[in-house]
């Protein structure tokens, strides 16, 4: 029988810049980036309210922001969160890609990678 190795088809990943362009590939879908957006924004507001009025807030921030990336994943844009291979990288690039809408310049990063 022959074994067929997909890490081998896929290009090593060695930098975060590269991880950023492959990142920027798995959210193609405005849909998927918008629920991105929405858990990262309620990260900050449980946050605040952890800090001032319950603690357990902060423990919904990262549930609440996992449940609603993950679900674009699945059911949006059809492929495995990059959280499950690159975790460090991927919440580096969740808050990039969070500022980059924030500040409006997300569609001009998607544009200049030709995404």
């Amino acid at each position: 029988m022959h074994h067929v190795d997909h890490q081998a088809e896929k290009p090593e990943i060695k930098t975060f810049d590269e991880f950023w362009v492959f990142y920027l590939s798995q959210h193609s879908k405005k849909s998927t980036r918008a629920w991105h957006f929405t858990g990262k924004s309620l990260v900050f507001i449980f946050l605040a309210l952890g800090a001032t009025l319950n603690a357990w807030f902060l423990l919904a921030a990262p549930i609440t922001a996992y449940s609603l990336a993950w679900y674009s994943h699945f059911f949006i844009e059809g492929n495995k969160p990059a959280t499950f291979g690159h975790p460090f990288w991927s919440l580096r690039a969740d808050f990039k890609m969070f500022f980059f809408t924030l500040t409006g310049r997300m569609e001009h990063e998607l544009k200049k990678r030709s995404l």
